[in-house]
């Protein structure tokens, strides 16, 4: 959830990354990587990057593409004679290779050579997907310079993404406005910029947008993140948890079990860590197995808080949550998870209350 907008106007610095801005004419890298977890954002991205790329010239002759979801395969051995042919009636020949997680180590490797030493001219676009793009192709690219990473973020960082974007805007939107549109968006950001371009042919560029103007053009709600439902209820926050799973199963489309599958792991995460042995957040996801330190350290937190009492009832209420969902009551699976995801609330609340200073557990 998004709340407390600044205007845009009030932005102060604005930190997000942005995609190279180049000239036409101005020198550019041998290679570029874009990648991010929403593939508007990361199309978006690609878009921007080949216009500056091109510039004043003919986009036909210039860009050649690769891969793609239509396409069976990413064939290397035709990206890599794509970028050993200098460019022929155009300044520069971009070669894009889209999907790059398809890519193998020796397919990489091949790759990783024609970056290391690039035929004047020609430069290569990977647009991230289809897998993990090689570790060896991200390392060169990112020493070059020419890794655009459009992953938003969450919370303060996602906040502070959209305030950028927004003051950016071809339209002006007051803070209600902002707040209500972050609100209504949700996780599905990459919707962002096809609504601006709406408010602009409604209202004009650099018209003043407020709430009513706003709403008859927001369509339907985003989706959210899982750790906007986890944050929620370990925050006690019982609204905020089922507006969150409405749009989980909503506009997410995720199936009950999925929802269930991630407040289990969740909840078993802390159920390791209670009573273990570390004494750091890096300790702790060598215990679980995690690879991110950072949602090891806020369940090592929450687990305190909740006490082992308290896990074990969250235990209990995923187990009995479980068994409702496939088939031991009558009830629709969407209350079986509203009902559960209350009591986890419930849980959350109850645990930051008696581990605060001087309460009694």
């Amino acid at each position: 959830m998004t709340s407390g907008i600044v205007p845009p106007g009030a932005a102060g610095k604005r930190a997000a990354a942005r995609s190279p801005s180049r000239r036409p004419g101005e020198a550019s890298l041998a290679a570029y990587l874009v990648r991010g977890d929403d593939p508007a954002l990361v199309g978006a991205a690609v878009r921007r990057l080949l216009a500056s790329l091109v510039g004043d010239g003919d986009a036909a002759l210039t860009v050649e593409e690769h891969g793609g979801p239509d396409a069976a395969d990413l064939d290397v051995g035709a990206l890599v004679d794509a970028l050993a042919t200098r460019p022929f009636l155009a300044e520069r020949r971009i070669v894009v290779a889209r999907d790059a997680g398809r890519l193998d180590a020796p397919g990489a490797a091949r790759l990783a050579r024609c970056i290391a030493d690039p035929v004047p001219g020609v430069v290569l676009v990977l647009v991230a997907g289809g897998g993990t793009v090689p570790a060896t192709l991200v390392k060169l690219v990112d020493a070059l310079g020419g890794l655009v990473d459009t992953s938003v973020g969450s919370g303060r960082a996602r906040t502070q993404w959209l305030v950028d974007r927004l003051h950016d805007a071809p339209v002006r939107l007051d803070a209600r406005a902002a707040t209500m549109l972050g609100d209504h968006l949700g996780g599905d950001l990459g919707r962002l910029g096809g609504l601006l371009d709406v408010l602009v042919s409604a209202y004009g560029p650099g018209a003043g947008v407020g709430t009513a103007e706003l709403e008859p053009f927001l369509g339907e709600e985003g989706t959210a993140a899982p750790w906007d439902l986890t944050d929620a209820i370990d925050q006690g926050d019982t609204v905020g948890a089922l507006v969150a799973l409405r749009r989980l199963l909503g506009a997410g489309g995720q199936h009950p079990l999925v929802v269930l599958g991630s407040l289990h792991r969740h909840y078993r995460t802390m159920l390791c860590l209670d009573g273990a042995a570390v004494s750091s957040p890096e300790e702790g996801a060598k215990l679980v197995g995690a690879r991110s330190v950072y949602p090891v350290k806020k369940a090592m937190e929450q687990g305190r808080r909740l006490g082992s009492a308290r896990l074990g009832r969250a235990v209990v209420l995923l187990a009995e949550a479980d068994l409702d969902l496939r088939g031991r009551t009558a009830l629709p699976d969407a209350a079986v998870l509203e009902v559960l995801v209350a009591r986890l609330s419930r849980l959350g609340g109850a645990g930051a209350r008696a581990r605060r200073p001087g309460a009694r557990s």
